[in-house]
């Protein structure tokens, strides 16, 4: 095989699929990427952990057509320093690959691409997203999500798609996050439903892959994948499998009380007095009244802090106490306008939501921790 390729093209392409290469090395060929000729002006990049697989095209001038298999991360790392120029690459004996742009040559190891893992069969994507909305619902919701390894159903994302429009549910059993959006914008309902498990990582790459473009998103899923396709490239995951929790019941009702903030000021004031919570448990103490919210934290050992931040609150006095991290995302997430915050007392679930809704229905829930 021997080809020549735009090194912007190349760095490109390989900083996405970087992602999805296996880092542990516990099978020899997962840490290469397969690079192979399609037709006679493309090459097809793809790398895989097993469970998330991602399939990039570009353009390239192909000399000779094949398939090569070389180490991801090393080439990756030439690519980033190459000047910028035309980048050839030529397969040699034993599997290695000749990389040369203007004066400089490196030779790679590589494997034989035979030994690369068979990619799942590609199902066809005929439910169509807008990647912006796609990226909303991730990053309301991903921090959300369980960093537990045994707590497997939970290591994802619950997404529903159907006719009444689109969900995601993210939850760690301390916290929940919930946003829906009924304007899809896409010219109707999709054509079939689709009800899955996205895995934490899958939802990285898509980040990714959604940050600079604004078309639509291809989705479609069998028994066990879901498909991702922009443009010319192709992310397929391996969907989680077992019972996610019944988010519903979580929901709070009754929540009569509510206080108003800028965001902005209290996602500072948070971030201050958590300096001076808990290493562990990150606890600070919120004491509501009339037209004003006392935030504070102490420990023994190193002190303590307390801020006062102005609130639309009317009613009567409360102390909850939050975990100050999980506010904190959360606030990091909404970054400016109004939230929300309602509750029934110091001792029930809280719910914190923008005030104004952008066409999505986003609602974060927090258990108390007791003071």
């Amino acid at each position: 095989m021997e080809f020549t390729i735009s090194k912007n093209a190349l760095q490109k392409e390989l900083g996405f699929v970087q992602g999805t290469v296996e880092k542990k090395n516990t099978i020899p060929a997962l840490s290469n990427i397969l690079i192979e000729s399609v037709g006679e002006g493309t090459i097809r990049i793809t790398g895989t952990d097993l469970d998330v697989t991602l399939r990039c095209e570009t353009d390239a001038e192909i000399k000779t057509p094949g398939a090569m298999c070389v180490g991801a991360r090393k080439l990756f790392d030439i690519t980033r320093v190459l000047p910028d120029a035309p980048v050839s690459f030529r397969k040699d004996e034993n599997n290695w690959a000749s990389v040369k742009c203007e004066r400089s040559n490196f030779r790679i190891a590589g494997v034989d691409s035979a030994s690369f893992p068979e990619v799942p069969n590609f199902k066809s994507t005929p439910v169509k997203l807008p990647a912006s909305i796609f990226k909303t619902f991730i990053d309301r919701t991903i921090f959300a999500i369980t960093l537990e390894e045994s707590r497997y159903t939970l290591s994802g994302a619950k997404f529903m798609l159907g006719a009444a429009g689109a969900k995601m549910v993210t939850t760690d059993g301390h916290r929940l996050a919930y946003v829906e959006r009924k304007d899809l914008g896409n010219g109707g309902a999709p054509k079939e439903e689709i009800d899955v498990l996205i895995p934490r990582k899958t939802l990285a790459e898509l980040t990714k892959l959604t940050s600079s473009y604004e078309g639509d998103i291809g989705l479609g899923a069998d028994e066990n994948h879901i498909y991702f396709e922009t443009d010319k490239r192709l992310l397929i995951s391996r969907t989680l499998t077992g019972q996610f929790p019944n988010y519903e019941m979580v929901m709070p009702k009754g929540n009569d009380k509510r206080a108003e903030f800028d965001t902005a000021s209290l996602s500072q004031a948070v971030r201050r007095v958590a300096l001076m919570a808990d290493d562990r448990s990150h606890a600070v103490r919120f004491n509501l009244t009339p037209g004003s919210l006392n935030i504070s934290s102490q420990t023994a050992e190193e002190g303590e802090a307390r801020e006062v931040v102005t609130t639309e609150y009317a009613g009567e006095e409360t102390d909850i106490g939050f975990n100050a991290a999980y506010l904190q995302e959360f606030l990091n997430v909404m970054s400016e306008g109004t939230v929300i915050i309602e509750f029934k007392d110091g001792n029930s679930q809280a719910q914190l939501r923008p005030a104004s809704d952008d066409g999505y229905d986003y609602r974060y829930i927090v258990m108390p921790m007791r003071l």
